[in-house]
């Protein structure tokens, strides 16, 4: 069994590559969190969404997130009344939001929440968020403080940044589950997801750390030189006080790593590193990366 720590974006790819050689029972995903909120009444969970519904079949590979196919008529006609959304979220999207709203509104954790919504879908994997207590990341700009969610789905990341900060209420704290998964795990993969928005907040949850460094980690660089293969991971990094890059990613993720993984391209030398093909363009590509990460686990068998 293997477990990832993913964002909502270049984890994923690779999850997908990883399905096609491991079973589904056989893959953990401790989602972050900190992109979380409630919208028109309902709890949005992007990056769980995103993990949710790649088991599913049925996310939306295309702009990886949302459900493929989804309508938009809600949407469209809480603008129509006065009440736009900051967020353009398709109509069965909404239907899980509503439900995962529901069952915290009725107590459950969002551990439990997410294992029921999963269950539902048909989801095989386990798919656990890395705490059950609210947790957001906000990034400074010069008009204040701005959610992550804002800053890069309603201003596309066109807005100059200053500095990253997270709001909660009490300390993130790992969850019991997730733990438990790392525990049990034959080797940890951190995915190509941002180091900032992404793995940081997981990272940032009591117990994680101390857990990881009794596991075997791998951890794959998101950037090609300065340039990320996907979302807006230099201007952050750069606000987080770290070079945007993958020595900055490196030094980001301190000492729970065991093997550091850049692609063959990066022009960036970090020493002890592996070099291979990170570039996930497509399943093949995908699949060819989770080939090889999975023959170093194997191989330390």
């Amino acid at each position: 069994m293997i477990t990832l720590l993913s964002g909502g974006t270049g984890t994923p790819k690779l999850l997908r590559g990883i399905r096609q050689v491991l079973h589904d029972s056989e893959i953990t995903v401790i989602v972050n969190t900190a992109e979380d909120l409630w919208i028109s009444g309902n709890h949005l969970s992007p990056d769980i969404d995103t993990v949710l519904y790649l088991f599913a079949g049925i996310l939306n590979t295309e702009t990886w997130w949302g459900i493929r196919g989804d309508s938009f008529e809600t949407n469209r006609y809480l603008e129509r009344i006065g009440m736009p959304e900051s967020i353009s979220i398709g109509d069965r999207d909404r239907g899980i939001h509503i439900a995962r709203g529901e069952l915290l509104r009725r107590g459950e954790t969002l551990t439990e929440a997410t294992r029921a919504i999963g269950s539902v879908l048909g989801v095989e994997a386990e798919v656990l968020p890395m705490c059950d207590t609210p947790v957001a990341t906000h990034v400074q700009t010069a008009d204040g403080p701005m959610h992550f969610q804002e800053y890069w789905v309603k201003h596309r990341g066109n807005v100059a940044i200053s500095g990253i900060k997270r709001e909660a209420e009490t300390p993130p704290v790992a969850t019991d589950a997730a733990i438990e998964r790392i525990r049990k795990s034959d080797a940890v993969i951190i995915g190509p997801s941002n180091p900032v928005t992404s793995i940081g907040p997981i990272l940032e949850c009591e117990g994680m750390q101390e857990a990881l460094r009794e596991a075997f980690v791998i951890a794959i660089s998101p950037f090609i030189g300065s340039r990320p293969i996907s979302g807006p991971a230099a201007a952050l990094m750069e606000a987080w006080g770290y070079p945007p890059d993958s020595q900055g990613t490196r030094d980001a993720y301190g000492d729970v790593i065991d093997l550091f993984v850049q692609d063959v391209r990066d022009p960036i030398e970090v020493p002890g590193s592996l070099r291979l093909d990170t570039m996930m363009t497509g399943v093949k590509q995908s699949e060819s990366l989770a080939w090889d990460l999975l023959s170093i686990i194997q191989g330390r068998r």
